[in-house]
């Protein structure tokens, strides 16, 4: 299948009184009869420019679908920023599915994507054929002990400039800026360069280490039981959400499996795109075909 048997169909929808920008990417073929994989990106606040490569699912006969959080990308930007919350992207999500007839789908959420979708499987919402969780802690304060603890691997004087920042609150400093990168090349994304999807979606957010804002207490541990649809986890071995963060996943919720890629940190779909294309995609297959859904 090559590219012009692609269509791409970008529009928006209206919520909350604001615009959230979406992307539908599907095969030029009869109407498939497999499931459509709604994509959710990381962040939050990081475009879904990073995702790029989950397009080529496409290929394999199945719509791909993305958006971008209220609040970055091509959609609006709140002018009060206390309407950022948890909930206002929860919603958000019911929002999209009611109004692109989302009914049935595969939920894949990368990083913060993935507690989003953690969020939607646990609100008990209709629909999910399979869940699946890409570098994604079942608890942010886990990930940002986790995170830290890696940081002793770093070089001392780079340690050092991060503490100093960190504690002063100039983290808008060129070198602690520098200091970050030290980090992100070594677990959050091995490439050098990086793509330029990548680039691109962090040129449109400004991210700090601390990072968790809002969501520093999110903790969905003790609930992991009460889902019950397949789940694929999908983590780096030097990934900032560490295994041991995974490992909660994975005992935590009955019908799962894990795949760790032993080359990538917090971006597999990035640093090892054909193996992460192959494996999603025999997932999303054999849940569809152990649950019979129409083929």
């Amino acid at each position: 299948m090559n590219k012009q048997s692609l269509t791409f169909v970008e529009g928006f929808i209206s919520f909350h009184e604001h615009q959230v920008w979406y992307r539908i990417v599907k095969p030029n073929q009869e109407e498939s009869s497999k499931l459509p994989l709604l994509c959710l990106h990381g962040g939050p606040g990081i475009p879904h420019d990073y995702l790029e490569p989950l397009e080529a699912i496409a290929y394999m006969g199945r719509r791909v679908i993305f958006y971008a959080q209220l609040g970055c990308g091509n959609s609006d930007r709140a002018r009060n920023a206390d309407l950022y919350s948890i909930d206002l992207f929860k919603d958000e999500l019911v929002a999209i599915r009611s109004a692109l007839n989302l009914e049935q789908i595969h939920l894949f959420g990368q990083s913060w994507g993935g507690c989003l979708a953690l969020e939607h499987a646990l609100s008990q919402a209709m629909g999910l054929a399979s869940l699946v969780l890409a570098n994604t802690p079942a608890s942010v304060q886990q990930f940002v002990n986790e995170a830290y603890g890696l940081m002793n691997s770093l070089p001392e004087d780079v340690k050092e400039i991060i503490h100093q920042h960190e504690t002063a609150g100039t983290t808008q400093d060129p070198e602690y800026k520098q200091a970050i990168e030290v980090f992100n090349h070594c677990f959050l994304c091995r490439l050098d360069p990086w793509p330029s999807c990548l680039t691109s979606a962090y040129s449109k957010a400004g991210i700090e280490f601390r990072g968790a804002g809002k969501i520093i207490n999110w903790n969905v541990e003790n609930r992991l039981s009460e889902i019950f649809v397949p789940t694929l986890l999908l983590s780096g071995q030097y990934d900032q959400v560490t295994p041991a963060c995974i490992e909660q996943l994975k005992q935590g919720i009955s019908d799962s499996d894990w795949v760790l890629f032993e080359n990538s940190s917090h971006m597999p779909h990035l640093e090892e795109t054909e193996r992460f294309l192959q494996v999603l995609d025999e997932f999303l297959n054999r849940v569809e075909y152990d649950r019979n859904y129409p083929r």
